[in-house]
C-alpha cells in the first residue's frame, strides 16, 4: 500500500537487483558456445556459475526475502539456492506483483553474477566469449524491460577491457532502448588506464551524446568488494563483519565522486549524467565541503583544469538514491538539491528496506511540504534523468 504521503505519484525505485535466471545465457547462447557461456553447475553439492570451465560463484538466490516474502536477517542467505528466495528476485510476473504490493511502479535494476559493475567476466580469456556473454546480457535486459512493459528498467553493462568494443555496445544499448549504463569504478584494477584520463573519453563523449547515465553502484570494482576480508577486525563474527562491511562499502563510492570530479572528466563533458548506486546521501553535504577545503591546500596549478568549486560539479552532473536514511534528508537537499536525489530500495539484498520501503522514505520525507519535491525524489527525477515515460495521472 502506498503511504498517504505519497498517493497519486508515480514512484521509481532507483536501484534493485535481479537474481540472474539459470537459463539467461544458455538459452539464447549459439550452440557453438552453449557449453562455455556462464551456466550453473552442480559442483561437490553446490550450484555454481561457471563460464567456460570458470568457476565464478554460488548460484544462490543474492537476497534475503525468503520464499514466503519475509526477509531474514544475518548471513542465512549465504547457504540459500534460487528456490530458497522470493520469486520477484528472478521472475518478472512475480516481481511485477510484488510492485504492485509495495506501490512502486518502476525499478531500475542492476545485475548480481556479473558484478556490480560488470566487472566478473575480465577473467573471461576468450574475447569472443567475453563480447558474446556481455551482449546476451544486455539482449536480456532489453527483453525483460519489454516484458514489463517498461516497468522494470535494467542498466546495460559496459564492455569496459575494450574501448572500441565499449563504445560501440553503448550505442547499441540505446538501439535496445536501454536507460543507462552500468560500469566498473577502477578499470586500474586490470590493468587499464584509470578513468580519469584521455583514454575515457570517447566513452563519455558517446555516453552524453546519446543521454545515457553513467551508474557506478557499491562494490563496482575488485579492490572495492574486498570489504568483507579487509574491512572489518579478524576477530569479529561473521554478522559484525557483514555489517561493517556493508557500511563502509556505502562511503567506498565517495572516492568515485572525488576521483571523476578532480580529474576533470565533469568539466571535460558538462553533459555528462552520473549516478552514485546505494551509497546513501548523508555523507554528501561533508564530502563535498571537504573537496572544496582541500583545493586550499592543493599546490598552485593543481586544479587549473577546473573552471568551477568542486562541489559545484557534483550539483551540475552527479544524482545519489538513499534508502535506509530517515534523518538528514534535509541537509542532503540543502546541501545538492532535490533534484539530484532518488529513492531506492536495494531489494533483495541484505541492507533492502523490503517490504517498508515507502515508510522510510515517508519517514525522511517528513516536514518536507513542497510536493513537487516529494514527487521529484519519489520519482520525478529518475524519470527525467533515466528518460522514462510514466503514466499520465487521471
Amino acid at each position: 500500500m502506498t503511504p498517504k504521503p505519497f498517493e497519486g505519484m508515480c514512484i521509481i525505485d532507483a536501484d534493485t537487483h535481479l537474481t540472474e535466471p539459470h537459463d539467461l545465457w544458455t538459452s539464447r547462447a549459439p550452440a557453438a558456445f552453449q557449453d562455455r557461456v556462464p551456466q550453473v553447475r552442480t559442483i561437490d553439492g553446490i550450484p555454481m556459475w561457471v563460464v567456460d570451465g570458470v568457476t565464478l560463484s554460488r548460484a544462490g538466490g543474492s537476497g534475503v526475502v525468503g520464499r514466503d516474502g519475509v526477509k531474514v536477517p544475518g548471513t542465512e542467505f549465504f547457504n540459500w539456492r534460487i528456490e530458497d528466495v522470493h520469486q520477484g528476485a528472478y521472475s518478472i510476473p512475480h516481481r511485477l506483483a510484488m510492485m504492485d504490493e509495495q506501490g512502486i511502479w518502476a525499478e531500475i535494476v542492476y545485475p548480481n553474477t556479473v558484478g556490480f559493475g560488470g566487472q566478473n567476466f575480465r577473467h573471461v580469456a576468450d574475447p569472443a566469449l567475453r563480447r558474446l556473454a556481455i551482449e546476451i546480457y544486455n539482449d536480456a535486459m532489453a527483453e525483460i524491460q519489454e516484458e514489463s512493459g517498461g516497468r522494470l528498467l535494467p542498466m546495460g553493462v559496459l564492455p569496459f577491457w575494450d574501448l572500441d568494443l565499449a563504445v560501440a555496445e553503448i550505442e547499441r544499448m540505446q538501439q535496445l532502448g536501454l536507460h543507462g549504463i552500468n560500469t566498473t569504478s577502477a578499470p586500474h584494477d586490470h590493468g587499464l588506464p584509470d578513468l580519469g584520463t584521455a583514454h575515457w573519453d570517447p566513452v563519455w563523449e558517446a555516453a552524453s551524446g546519446l543521454g545515457l547515465p553513467i551508474n557506478f553502484h557499491i562494490g563496482a570494482s575488485e579492490s572495492a568488494m574486498s570489504w568483507y576480508g579487509t574491512v572489518p577486525w579478524p576477530s569479529l563474527n561473521e554478522g559484525c563483519k557483514l555489517g561493517l562491511g556493508s557500511a563502509m562499502l556505502y562511503i567506498n563510492n565517495a572516492t568515485v565522486v572525488g576521483n571523476m570530479i578532480y580529474s576533470g572528466v565533469l568539466e571535460r563533458f558538462p553533459t555528462l549524467q552520473v549516478v552514485s548506486v546505494e551509497s546513501g546521501v548523508g555523507w554528501i553535504p561533508f564530502i563535498l565541503r571537504a573537496l572544496d577545503y582541500q583545493v586550499g591546500d592543493m599546490a598552485p596549478g593543481a586544479i587549473d583544469h577546473l573552471s568551477m568549486k568542486p562541489s559545484d560539479y557534483f550539483r551540475r552532473q552527479f544524482y545519489s538514491c538513499f534508502w535506509f536514511e530517515t534523518e538528514g534528508i534535509g541537509d542532503a537537499i540543502e546541501a545538492i538539491g532535490w533534484e539530484h536525489l532518488m529513492f531506492e530500495t536495494d531489494y533483495p539484498h541484505p541492507t533492502c528496506t523490503y517490504p517498508d520501503g515507502l515508510k522510510y522514505a515517508a519517514s525522511a520525507l517528513d516536514g518536507i511540504e513542497d510536493v513537487s519535491v516529494r514527487e521529484g525524489i519519489m520519482g520525478g527525477n529518475a524519470a527525467k534523468l533515466y528518460r522514462i515515460t510514466v503514466p499520465v495521472a487521471p
